[in-house]
């Protein structure tokens, strides 16, 4: 009988072989199934072990309360500091410009904030060296809370902006060598001096320059009043939007922008081009603490609060409009194309399913499982968006910082977040990381094997979480970092005598910071149980890598003040880049001067291809100019800098292609990209153009 080569090879394999062969042919028939990958922290036994939190000041406050008698209910909720312990952020920077990631990290007074500068580029190894007093980034002196950064003055490197409780933010100009001054007296900063969480740049009104937006809550914080009662609504203080006029100077524009039409708290917030209309619109989490919702009698204050911009950098709410005046304890915001198609939905997380159940005597009201999840929200294409169920997740938890991003590289966006909540009764565990999986429909599933070799999450209170490419292999990692941990010889309580039904219900801890006098009369009161948590770390996790999935890596340059007619940030922040694989897998994500909570993912963007090999790449600048890029291959590494020539542009033909050749030749002058890639935008360009004006299609006009 006569067989064919590649049967007879199969024929003779050993047994195993042959299973796989078989495996491998009957699989190459199935879709596209990710396969699994995991997170390993490198920080044990390395200087990034050194980051210890200290605590806040206030901590003091809540030791009062810790001493022997018995405490009541009200006290505890009331008088307990928010966040005793601090809320430390963490960005992802390249703050010295030689092609790698670095971490900084914030932290309490008296300790220095710490810049972990990564050695790839330089030895070729990932290990960081701590440089933060040495590049004048320490800021010792103040609590330091979330972090954000980008160039402010487009001379081609970041600064750093540093948040504060109760005193003027810190503003660090990069000195285009990797050090830094102080400029927060010169910019105008210190006239500020408010109860901040978390910030964001973006150019509002579309001049070229970063302005910032940021997120505040309420002062003093050495109580919750505000997130008791609404008679104490008066303590609130609105969020502040600084308006960039150049030379490093900012002015306070936040009533005349229209940002300030409610105080509320807010834990985190974003600037982004949510309706894709070419300007930067303005997304806040805010939080409605233990306030009854309106359905109870109370009143809603904590929602997702979007403004419209109309280009000029005034805004307007349009949250009721837009479906997002949903009540929760909303506590992260992170924007993505979670359904891909397209457009930018958003994930906020939230009280949690499990913490508002546990507290649920203390609260006053009812709720049902999914009124508090932390969740995403789905846009029509029109801006509007719809609350998404949590499907088979049933419940989710607490949650502080967040990304969204295709950490299995498999061409859709998923969500992980992480954090835990001190309520003074207790500390929230029931979050040991979320790492939550795509379908490719913003259907989600719970992936347990991601962080199951790494560090115990669950023993981690945290707050800030960063993500990007620390080792340049094209697959994100994340860096966490923790206010309080929770020593291994203490206790992990179960949260709920009962199940929720879903996958956390396994995992849902809490840790006892008081014990009820009597577990069945909660009028009897509480008594501290004597066990005091350890200081946070900070943890960084690597990912395997190893599925076998393509990917691609954007960094994108706005190019103002070198070419003509050029108004874009040296950033790109606020642009939004989406992704086309050749198998028609879409996805689309912006370029954010700072998300999650109190933390800034990297700026370079890693997309996920799946199993294709090449990938088309639109990017729609801020201000409206769009570019693309065809035939990316799997494994490059673009530097896409804005080209100010729209190709849905009315112009003749002729006088488009001028439009870009003139650029990219400046472009290649200046040393942006090299002629190979000009080469390749500029034909992309002409596709573009040629493809988006059929009627002006030459006959002789070839596709790739």
């Amino acid at each position: 009988m006569y067989y064919s080569t590649s049967l007879r090879r199969i024929i003779f394999l050993s047994p195993q072989r042959l299973i796989t062969a078989f495996t491998l042919f009957l699989t190459s028939f199935l879709p596209n199934v990710s396969l699994a990958v995991e997170f390993t922290d490198i920080a044990p036994g390395t200087n990034l072990e050194s980051y210890q939190r200290t605590e806040s000041v206030r901590n003091a406050i809540f030791d009062n309360l810790k001493q022997p008698g018995v405490v009541q209910t009200f006290e505890v909720l009331a008088f307990v500091p928010p966040a005793p312990r601090g809320t430390p952020g963490t960005a992802l920077i390249d703050y010295d410009n030689d092609g790698d990631q670095d971490i900084y990290v914030t932290n309490g007074p008296g300790t220095p904030n710490s810049l972990f500068s990564n050695q790839l580029k330089e030895t070729g190894k990932l290990s960081f060296i701590e440089v933060a007093i040495a590049v004048g980034v320490d800021v010792t002196d103040q609590d330091s809370n979330g972090v954000c950064y980008g160039d402010i003055d487009n001379d081609g490197d970041p600064d750093i902006l540093v948040l504060s409780t109760g005193t003027s933010s810190r503003l660090l100009e990069n000195n285009a060598d990797g050090t830094f001054s102080d400029i927060s007296v010169s910019s105008g900063l210190t006239q500020i001096r408010l109860s901040a969480t978390s910030c964001s740049f973006g150019d509002v009104n579309g001049d070229g320059l970063l302005d910032v937006v940021i997120g505040n809550t309420w002062e003093p914080w050495d109580h919750r009043l505000p997130l008791m009662s609404p008679d104490f609504d008066f303590l609130i203080q609105h969020n502040t939007l600084l308006q960039n006029q150049g030379h490093n100077e900012f002015v306070d524009v936040s009533v005349a922008s229209g940002i300030n039409t409610f105080p509320a708290v807010t834990n985190a917030l974003t600037l982004a081009d949510f309706d894709m209309d070419g300007d930067i619109d303005f997304l806040s989490a805010d939080d409605q603490g233990a306030r009854a919702p309106a359905i109870y009698g109370g009143r809603d204050v904590g929602v997702i609060r979007l403004y419209k911009n109309d280009g000029t950098g005034h805004f307007t709410d349009v949250t009721e409009v837009a479906g997002t005046n949903i009540v929760g304890g909303w506590m992260a915001m992170e924007i993505g194309d979670l359904d891909g198609d397209g457009d930018l939905d958003f994930f906020s997380s939230n009280a949690g399913d499990y913490t508002v159940a546990a507290m649920a005597p203390q609260l006053g009201f009812i709720s049902e499982i999914g009124d508090w999840s932390s969740i995403w929200f789905l846009n029509d294409g029109a801006g509007n968006f719809t609350k998404a169920s949590a499907g088979a997740l049933v419940a989710t938890p607490f949650g502080w910082g967040s990304v969204i991003s295709d950490y299995d590289n498999d061409a859709d966006s998923d969500i992980i977040y992480h954090g835990g909540g001190d309520f003074g009764f207790f500390v929230d565990a029931s979050n040991p990381g979320a790492v939550l999986n795509n379908d490719g429909a913003a259907n989600f599933s719970l992936d347990s094997a991601a962080l199951a070799n790494t560090t115990n999450h669950s023993r981690r209170n945290i707050l800030g979480l960063a993500a990007g490419d620390l080792n340049d292999d094209g697959f994100i990692d994340l860096v966490t970092v923790s206010n309080q941990n929770w020593p291994a010889a203490y206790p992990l309580v179960p949260m709920l005598p009962f199940p929720l039904g879903g996958p956390f219900d396994s995992t849902a801890f809490l840790w006892p910071t008081f014990m009820p006098v009597d577990p069945t009369n909660p009028a009897a009161g509480f008594v501290w149980s004597g066990l005091n948590p350890d200081n946070g770390s900070l943890a960084v996790e690597i990912n395997s890598a190893d599925n076998g999935n393509g990917w691609i890596k954007l960094s994108l340059i706005g190019t103002v003040g070198i070419l003509p007619k050029s108004a874009v940030n040296r950033d790109g922040i606020g642009a939004v880049i989406t992704v086309k694989t050749k198998q028609g897998l879409v996805t689309a994500r912006p370029i954010l001067g700072g998300s999650s909570f109190a933390s800034q993912h990297s700026l370079e963007q890693v997309f996920g291809l799946g199993e294709s090999k090449t990938a088309t790449v639109d990017i729609l600048w801020p201000g409206g100019v769009l570019n693309k890029l065809y035939g990316v291959k799997n494994g490059s590494r673009i530097t896409f800098p804005e080209i100010p020539c729209s190709y849905d542009s009315n112009l003749p033909a002729r006088k488009y292609i001028h439009c870009v050749k003139h650029s990219l030749k400046k472009l290649v002058h200046k040393k942006i990209i090299d002629k190979h890639a000009a080469k390749h935008l500029l034909f992309s360009a002409k596709r573009a153009y040629y493809e988006n004006n059929q009627h002006r299609r030459p006959h002789h006009a070839r596709k790739e």
